[in-house]
């Protein structure tokens, strides 16, 4: 079964959540992963996943760690109302606040970094046992993450600042660092889409989206940080996680930056080109090699 229509979502939650008075239904985002609707304060998700037993294995797996991260996250995470896993389905109640990504100017990113270095040290201090029923340990070699990069490079070339292109080639040609050590636990996809403030205020008021959370190399949600708030930011997340990620966090913030850069391309969603290009000087300009 596909992707419902908005009536087949109102009559999924009459049977599902009958005490529920459900009176708008809309579609909400149509992501890489999942499909969520609105429905009234709901956020209902339904995965792409063809594959049934996949598909259930995916949901089963967000909503344990939902449960896992809604108990020591420091900032709200969603918590799920409804879970059916051979349909696919995750609900949970909508967090307050808009994606930083689309309030980019609403908040200073070395606070924001301070937040989301609580976020993952409490995730890293998870024990790996908790999990290691639902989750595997990602040993993806850097190599892959480079050449991975390396394609998208080359469908968004023609974006890339002349002035960095030779520093990018550079990087893309060059043997990535050492392996990290013991995986942890991480969101693993800890973008500014993903966190969300108050437009106001600027504080944090939730972070979404765990669809790909794992046991994951510490440094990879350090290098989102260091992609979408800075080399400030990083500096206050590194303080605060006593570890030192520093040169791999550089490594995948490089290979994440044109990731977002191609996929922005390819979507057709101006804010991750917009960011991605903001980034790129940053991580790229041959007289800063490192943050």
């Amino acid at each position: 079964m596909g992707v419902p229509s908005t009536g087949q979502v109102r009559d999924l939650l009459r049977r599902h959540l009958p005490d529920l008075a459900v009176h708008e239904v809309r579609t909400l985002g149509d992501g890489l992963d999942n499909t969520a609707f609105a429905v009234d304060d709901l956020v209902v998700r339904f995965a792409k996943e063809p594959d049934q037993e996949l598909r259930a294995s995916a949901v089963r797996r967000e909503a344990r760690v939902l449960a896992v991260a809604g108990r020591v996250s420091p900032v709200p995470v969603p918590v799920p109302v409804l879970v059916l896993p051979e349909r696919g389905c995750l609900a949970y109640r909508r967090l307050p606040g808009v994606p930083l990504i689309e309030a980019r100017g609403a908040a200073e990113p070395v606070a924001v970094a301070a937040v989301l270095a609580e976020l993952l040290r409490a995730l890293h201090g998870v024990p790996v046992a908790e999990v290691a029923d639902v989750l595997e340990a990602d040993d993806e070699p850097l190599e892959v993450w480079r050449d991975d990069a390396a394609e998208q490079y080359a469908a968004a070339r023609a974006l890339v600042p002349e002035r960095v292109r030779a520093a990018v080639e550079a990087f893309l040609a060059a043997p990535p660092p050492p392996p990290g050590g013991v995986a942890v636990l991480s969101h693993d996809d800890l973008g500014i889409e993903h966190v969300l403030v108050d437009p106001g205020s600027g504080a944090v008021t939730g972070v979404i989206d765990w669809t790909d959370a794992g046991l994951v190399d510490p440094a990879t949600d350090c290098g989102r940080i260091l992609r979408d708030l800075g080399a400030a930011a990083l500096d206050a997340v590194l303080a605060r996680l006593g570890a030192d990620l520093r040169d791999r966090a550089l490594f995948y913030a490089r290979c994440g930056v044109l990731e977002d850069l191609a996929h922005g391309l390819e979507s057709g969603r101006r804010a991750y080109v917009d960011k991605s290009l903001d980034a790129l000087d940053a991580l790229f300009a041959p007289a800063r090699q490192s943050p």
